[in-house]
């Protein structure tokens, strides 16, 4: 029965993934015009907690933008710290783009974010992490994309960094196939994904859809659940980048526990999706990976469906490869599909995990409990 189960949920998610690779085929890849001449005003706003390691480098990397300074200011919004991410902060003093430091009142990223918007008065934000760094057409390329589609909301491609680690090399063939998911799903407005780390949004669009009013309570969702809310008000102006210019690189977990961490708080806003599409992907996704996870156990059992459940795998692999191929290579991260399979079972486990404890447990992050 199991097997049955398990095969027919495979056709479901296959036949989900080849569209997604379909959808992934026809993004166009946005280029800078080389006429474009920057008249929006800019406010990168950077929310960071105990981030004494990284937020000096992200800073740097904004501060080597190639947009007019007189256009774009930086707002750090420190959420409590504890190191001395603060100090790092008040001491990189740029005469070209102002640097402003401030404090969040309350707790958590989305009351950092609301009190850079609520201190900005310029008319586009970007918002990144602290671990982030992004090359010097990052903002130049994301205001030319903003006029050109007449945007509200734009979503941007984030790339995490390898370290070399088996850990990393596993985090980041995941994170290929969300971000491929996000932008496909995205450009075709099929369901709407996006990741905080590399969001655009006009201020104006922010108080008129409500913010994060409503929203305030859930720990995570700064980026997907306002995605949500803006695409309500305007579907057909909420879009995404793709466009090397703009990718966002970030570092991936440095061990296991602070992975699982991480992914246990995506998975928990999962059950606040308003988009029915979405939470149906979701729910079949992790109702095949948990086949998959009985089939593995029960073929212990009874070694005369293994081959059975071993062809599953490969297929499984050979209808994602498909997907993430095109995708990798957009990422310049191709080489790392070689340790695809041999990751499949581990991802199915992973999978599982997280999507069932982002649901019912509380996880930690940046030293606080939350859910």
């Amino acid at each position: 029965m199991i097997l049955i189960v398990a095969g027919t949920l495979f056709i479901g998610y296959a036949l989900l993934i080849l569209y997604y690779r379909y959808l992934w085929s026809s993004i166009p890849v946005f280029s800078l015009p080389r006429d474009f001449q920057p008249q929006t005003t800019v406010s990168v706003i950077i929310p960071v907690r105990n981030e004494s390691a990284n937020i000096a480098a992200c800073i740097e990397a904004v501060l080597k933008q190639d947009y007019p300074s007189h256009l774009l200011n930086i707002l750090v919004i420190d959420d409590h710290s504890e190191d001395g991410t603060v100090d790092i902060v008040k001491s990189m003093k740029n005469p070209a783009f102002p640097i402003h430091i401030a404090q969040n009142l309350s707790q958590g990223k989305k009351a950092s974010i609301k009190t850079g918007i609520d201190l900005s008065s310029n008319q586009l934000i970007v918002t990144t992490d602290a671990d982030c760094k992004a090359g010097p057409l990052w903002i130049k390329t994301l205001v030319a994309f903003y006029h050109s589609q007449k945007s509200v909301f734009i979503a941007a491609p984030v790339r995490m960094k390898n370290s070399g680690t088996v850990l990393s090399i596993f985090q980041i063939l995941d994170f290929i196939s969300l971000q491929g998911i996000g932008a496909s799903a995205v450009h075709h407005r099929f369901h709407m994904l996006s990741n905080g780390a590399n969001i655009a949004y006009e201020r104006e669009i922010f108080h008129s859809s409500g913010g994060f009013e409503g929203i305030e309570k859930i720990a995570s969702g700064d980026d997907i659940l306002l995605m949500h809310k803006v695409a309500a008000i305007h579907p057909e102006k909420t879009n995404y980048c793709l466009s090397q210019d703009v990718i966002v690189e970030t570092n991936t977990e440095p061990d296991l526990y602070r992975f699982i961490q991480q992914r246990i708080r995506w998975a928990s806003k999962a059950r606040f999706y308003p988009d029915n599409k979405i939470s149906l992907v979701l729910y079949w996704v992790f109702a095949f990976n948990i086949s998959m996870c009985l089939l593995i156990i029960y073929s212990f059992f009874n070694l005369s469906i293994l081959k059975w459940t071993l062809l599953l795998i490969f297929l499984k692999t050979i209808v994602e490869l498909i997907f993430l191929i095109p995708v990798a290579r957009f990422f310049a991260q191709l080489q790392l599909l070689w340790f695809f399979l041999p990751a499949q079972p581990f991802h199915i486990i992973y999978t599982v995990i997280a999507g069932f404890f982002g649901q019912v447990t509380k996880y930690e992050w940046k030293g606080r409990k939350t859910k």
